[in-house]
């Protein structure tokens, strides 16, 4: 059966471009793997006891990956979602006349090539799509690039990295319904355009802006070409607000129990935002064009909110917020905290 994308292309493209990362000799590379993993294990008490939140079920270990690895595990996911989605929009029509239409081995090759840039990027991910509970992975040659580069303590960055990534890992495995929360605003997404085919010309489209932006920095075109009707911006809208809340949430945890577990936090933190900022032009065309930006935008607003809910009501009832979907904040409550405190919480003083 020909498919959207020719992921086995996608795999072959994506190890092919991907960078081998840091000079690390075999005894430095087990150390790192085994100390992600007991850091990760260190950085899920730390979370817990922060956060009041606990998992409902034991979580899948850690993965420590490398960055084909990463991708390997990235496509995987994507199959488990856009497979279903193309069989279900390409409707009546043979199989194969979609995916021949648009392409499956160019989109693949192009799917590939945007996997290997994010390859050499990602420090860390909770992949919500490829299991039932997802998957915690850490990139370690990532991890451990950065930390050279920022010149931090190795033990105290990568706890740091930890307690971002498990405060992920927390918010999905410990909120029963986030998960499908979630994917189902995905589902919503997809179901939300007014023609099946069209969609999935855009869908290809959108992948081969992130493709050709990695040749040439002076397109001007934009992912958000995919978003083309009310609906779908309404629900565009609710996974802002979603990804904001998370991105956050994880923030101010990390920022929280940092002080307390790491001594080198403050300089981590300092040199860590300098890396955020700074880019050539290549860099920051790439990181608008695949939402980066909007995604470092979300790291300020949602501590920004997340904060001020705390403030206000406390750990206990900044936590009401995962009580169940009509509890997230609003997008316009994310800029106004006492709006969502109004709401769910009604009149109440600062937190003590």
């Amino acid at each position: 059966m020909a498919q959207f994308v020719d992921w086995d292309l996608a795999a072959a493209t994506a190890g092919a471009l991907s960078k081998s990362g840091p000079a690390v000799s075999y005894e430095e590379a087990t150390q790192v793997v085994a100390q992600l993993r007991d850091l990760t294990d260190e950085a899920a008490g730390h979370v817990a006891a922060y956060t009041g939140l606990t998992s409902q079920a034991d979580p899948p270990p850690v993965r420590v990956v490398d960055r084909k690895d990463w991708a390997a595990v990235n496509i995987a996911g994507l199959k488990e979602v856009i497979i279903p989605l193309v069989t279900r929009l390409s409707g009546d029509k043979q199989p194969g006349a979609v995916a021949d239409a648009i392409g499956s081995r160019v989109t693949g090759v192009q799917a590939g090539t945007v996997l290997a840039y994010l390859s050499g990027r990602v420090l860390g991910q909770f992949e919500v799509f490829s299991s039932e509970q997802g998957q915690l992975l850490l990139n370690a040659p990532n991890i451990v690039e950065v930390e050279r580069k920022i010149g931090a303590d190795p033990r105290d960055f990568r706890l740091w990295v930890c307690l971002h990534e498990v405060t992920h890992r927390t918010q999905f495995t410990a909120v029963p319904w986030m998960r499908g929360y979630f994917l189902g605003e995905v589902q919503a997404f997809v179901d939300a355009s007014q023609n099946g085919e069209h969609i999935l010309e855009r869908m290809r489209r959108g992948v081969a802006t992130l493709s050709d932006t990695l040749r040439d920095p002076d397109s001007r075109s934009s992912v958000i070409d995919i978003v083309q009707t009310p609906a779908q911006k309404a629900v565009l809208d609710r996974l802002t607000a979603l990804m904001t809340l998370l991105e956050g949430h994880a923030e101010f945890v990390m920022d929280g129990v940092g002080p307390e577990v790491i001594p080198s936090v403050e300089a981590i933190r300092s040199k860590f935002n300098q890396r955020r900022e700074s880019g050539n032009p290549l860099e920051k065309a790439i990181r608008r064009l695949l939402g980066i930006e909007v995604k470092m935008r979300q790291y300020a607003e949602g501590h920004k909110f997340v904060h001020g809910v705390v403030e206000r009501v406390g750990m206990e009832g900044f936590n009401k917020i995962f009580s169940s979907p009509l509890t997230l904040p609003r997008t316009e409550e994310l800029s106004d905290p006492d709006a969502w405190v109004a709401r769910v919480h009604g009149p109440v003083g600062l937190a003590t």
